[in-house]
């Protein structure tokens, strides 16, 4: 771990529940999972940027007020393309219908413009093609592997769900989120999962995923001891695997901040050098009043 900053808007108030990052213009898009608005982040500052209309009335929301079964849970971002254009894709987590949109931020003549699209005929056939309960779906973390996004199921072995994962064209995806093409044309293929262990009796589950220009896969896991897609739980260790199609190749722990587990939610690649991967991660701390932390991780491969 290289670097540790907490993450504030301008305005001084925190940027929480960081579920994804990736990389819009000359900065980062942060999604939020507890609000309608992302954290773009740049040029030595950090702004909101709504992403979707307020909710009843809501546009933060927190278990405490009763809200938490509103919020559109986007949970993953990834750099994408519209007509030439680089763009970045969140999509919702899934298991509610408020869960299950996209939303596309691309940037005009240095702007970000916004569309958003309901999916759910679309995430009932991803929830089909794994053999998960609509409401178990629980679509965490994507890596962008040319045109293909492999789209990971954060998995629960106390349910008795593994973590796995679909392909999809990316393209197609885009298509649809803009109103150019119908959900049902999104091929979803090669289903896959994954054997990633336990730790204290809690399996570890993916919560994003990063491709390596050599076609593997990192992935952030968490073992959260939670019995189901929605509640939190206690999240008893984090680490970053290695895995080569559906095999698990290296599992390393993710380092500790001040004696506290960090629960990673998002992953980008940044620029490789010296021979390492050189990761930007952010972490959910499950906790609406504090702000969310970023790291700078640092990977060396075998």
């Amino acid at each position: 771990m290289d670097d540790v900053r907490a993450l504030w808007f301008d305005d001084g108030t925190p940027v929480t529940a960081a579920s994804a990052v990736a990389p819009l213009g000359e900065g980062w898009l942060i999604a939020q999972d507890d609000a309608t608005s992302a954290a773009w982040q740049r040029a030595g500052r950090i702004d909101p940027l709504r992403l979707l209309p307020a909710v009843e009335g809501h546009d933060r929301f927190t278990e405490a007020a009763g809200t938490k079964g509103l919020k559109p849970d986007l949970e993953v971002a990834c750099p994408a393309e519209v007509d030439g254009s680089t763009a970045v894709l969140l999509l919702g987590s899934g298991s509610t219908g408020r869960r299950m949109r996209g939303v596309l931020v691309q940037l005009v003549d240095g702007r970000p413009a916004v569309t958003a699209a309901d999916l759910d005929p679309l995430y009932a056939r991803v929830a089909a093609r794994l053999g998960v309960p609509l409401d178990q779906l629980n679509l965490e973390g994507a890596g962008r592997s040319g045109a293909t996004l492999r789209w990971f199921q954060r998995g629960n072995l106390a349910a008795g769900l593994p973590s796995a994962s679909v392909d999809v064209a990316l393209a197609e995806l885009v298509e649809v989120v803009l109103g150019r093409a119908d959900a049902d044309s999104v091929v979803v293929a090669s289903p896959r999962t994954y054997d990633l262990g336990e730790v204290g009796g809690v399996g570890l589950a993916v919560t994003d995923a990063v491709a390596l220009p050599d076609g593997r896969l990192l992935l952030s896991t968490a073992a959260e001891d939670t019995p189901n897609a929605v509640d939190d739980g206690p999240v008893v260790a984090t680490a970053l695997v290695l895995v080569d199609g559906g095999d698990v190749v290296a599992v390393a722990a993710v380092p500790e901040v001040g004696g506290r587990v960090q629960k990673v939610e998002g992953l980008a690649l940044r620029e490789p050098s010296g021979g390492a991967v050189h990761l930007l991660a952010v972490v959910d701390a499950d906790d609406p009043d504090a702000p969310s932390v970023q790291l700078d991780l640092r990977v060396v491969l075998d």
